[in-house]
């Protein structure tokens, strides 16, 4: 998921930097949620682990 982000991530930098602003704006949100979702899961993951290692 991390990977998909940094893929929307830099489609977001080359489409501003050719001066396409919608497609910019859009892989830029698309990046943002999904890096976004990438830190909860990886969070609820650690969170998971420290619950498993205690017991």
């Amino acid at each position: 998921m991390l990977y998909w982000a940094a893929v929307f991530f830099v489609i977001a930098l080359i489409a501003g930097v050719f001066g396409f602003g919608g497609l910019a704006t859009v892989s830029a949100g698309v990046a943002q949620v999904l890096f976004f979702i990438f830190l909860v899961l990886f969070v609820v993951a650690l969170i998971a682990r420290a619950i498993r290692s205690q017991v």
